[in-house]
């Protein structure tokens, strides 16, 4: 690429550098940093969520510590990957991907950090489009701080023009100061990118090859160069546990926000943890203490009450959670009213105006239109049909202790309270199951299924054992 012009490369093509190769020592963790989450998934995914639509042709992530790991966590964007064996600088780390997978390629590169969750896809556009708009060699977002400790500084000359980058460890005490700094994000034009790498040297206090100097190198050959300001929790990198918690402070916040400009009601939005892919419908009024998470999505005027855990479910119009419920993997009907105190554990599917109430566990079971199971019951491998009721402590035995098998209760079928379906087994269409019964054989339809049990009395029995436990209860 050495020796080739802005006009030569200058052909719309895009490559994007994602440099994710440091252990992030200060997070004191046996995990790269990268692979913390932030929102309910990784941060290098967050980073690749805001790349992704910029359509570039190559996407290649530079991987160090975890190699395997990182990889593992970029699934489903076509990135490539670039070992860095040695961490050697932000310098050497772009130098081993151009070396990797960018050998002869024209066009512009962009470059980001891994750690960097909350920069947006309208940020890094709004970068491309002013770099080839002022065919600039090199732009770079900036952004002011109030503390700009361990940052980069921007250096301008009289005039403002951009000078140079002075890291941290390099800055005079007159530089140290600078609020404006470089949160270390470029668009450079991928021929000066392989003269300015070839060039660099580890003039400095660390013996790195810092990416940084590519700038100066960029004015010294009198540019262009362009910087765009920009937020800075947007380009807010990630080094501490602390730094973690502030961003997920502000990432839901952000999320929160949205939401209710939509035209979804909260609360108490400071104690909403919502990830940023969950869908809301309007008019969804959301309570305290209510944690939407994964896949999540939740119809038009729903009522989550408070203190919900929902994970990768499917709410339609008009669903009612009460409080302290957990949900995971289920499907749930238009109507339904779930808890308090109830549990939808993964395959779980509720059909419209279902209840399913206190103490209630469902597990990859499907229930029928109004049924209602809403006591201290478990319903695990089961199909339930429509406008059943399921008594008070009703559990499907569907374990043998080598396999799960399936309970089949038909339509309008009452099952008294404190009775066991032993499964394998079918209570057909308008049946009923007497209290207290232990059904282990099919029931047919409108067919009454229950144990003889007797009751029996003894006379006088009680003024007998309290004379006979009295004395002991006096020692």
């Amino acid at each position: 690429m050495s020796g080739q012009s802005v006009s030569e490369t200058r052909d719309a093509r895009l490559a994007v550098v994602v440099l994710a190769a440091g252990q992030g020592t200060r997070m004191k963790s046996a995990h790269a940093k990268v692979l913390h989450h932030l929102g309910g998934k990784p941060l290098i995914r967050h980073v690749l969520d805001a790349c992704a639509p910029l359509g570039a042709q190559h996407t290649v992530v530079v991987v160090g510590h975890q190699a395997e790991a990182v990889e593992g966590a970029c699934g489903g964007y076509g990135a490539g990957f670039a070992l860095q064996r040695q961490q050697r600088g932000t310098g050497h780390a772009v130098g081993v991907a151009s070396d990797a997978k960018l050998r002869g390629f024209t066009g512009d590169v962009v470059i980001v950090y891994g750690d960097v969750p909350l920069l947006e896809t309208a940020t890094l556009e709004r970068l491309v489009r002013r770099h080839r708009e002022q065919g600039a060699l090199l732009s770079l977002l900036t952004t002011m701080v109030e503390d700009p400790f361990g940052y980069g500084r921007i250096v301008r000359n009289d005039a403002g023009w951009l000078e140079a980058i002075v890291e941290e460890r390099d800055a005079t005490a007159e530089q140290k100061p600078i609020r404006e700094v470089n949160p270390g994000i470029y668009c450079v034009q991928s021929g000066f990118l392989a003269e300015a790498l070839a060039g660099l040297t580890p003039n400095n206090a660390q013996g790195e090859l810092y990416l940084t100097d590519i700038v100066a190198t960029a004015v010294g050959r009198g540019g262009p160069l362009v910087t765009e300001a920009v937020d800075p929790h947007e380009v807010a990198g990630i080094n501490s546990r602390a730094e973690l918690a502030r961003l997920e402070a502000v990432l839901r916040q952000k999320v929160v926000a949205l939401h209710m400009a939509a035209g979804v009601t909260f609360l108490d939005p400071a104690t909403a943890y919502v990830d940023p892919s969950v869908t809301i419908g309007a008019d969804t009024v959301i309570g305290p203490g209510v944690h939407l998470h994964g896949r999540t999505t939740i119809g038009r005027d729903c009522t989550l009450e408070g203190d919900a855990y929902v994970t990768d479910c499917e709410l339609a119009d008009g669903v009612r959670l009460r409080p302290m419920v957990v949900l995971a993997e289920a499907k749930i009907g238009s109507g339904a009213i779930i808890g308090p105190f109830a549990q939808l554990r993964p395959g779980a599917v509720l059909h419209e105006d279902v209840h399913i109430g206190n103490f209630v566990e469902v597990k990859k079971s499907e229930i029928g239109a109004g049924t209602k199971a809403n006591h201290l019951a478990y319903l695990g491998d089961a199909t339930i049909g429509r406008a059943s009721n399921i008594g008070a402590g009703t559990i499907t035995c569907n374990y043998d202790g080598f396999a799960k098998h399936r309970t089949v209760i038909g339509d309008r079928v009452q099952i008294g309270s404190d009775s066991q379906l032993v499964a394998p087994v079918t209570i057909g269409d308008d049946a009923y199951v007497a209290t207290g019964t232990t059904v282990r054989h099919d029931v047919e339809p409108g067919a009454l299924a229950f144990n003889p049990k007797p009751d029996q009395r003894r006379a006088g029995w009680v003024e007998g054992f309290r004379k006979r436990k009295a004395p002991a209860k006096n020692l």
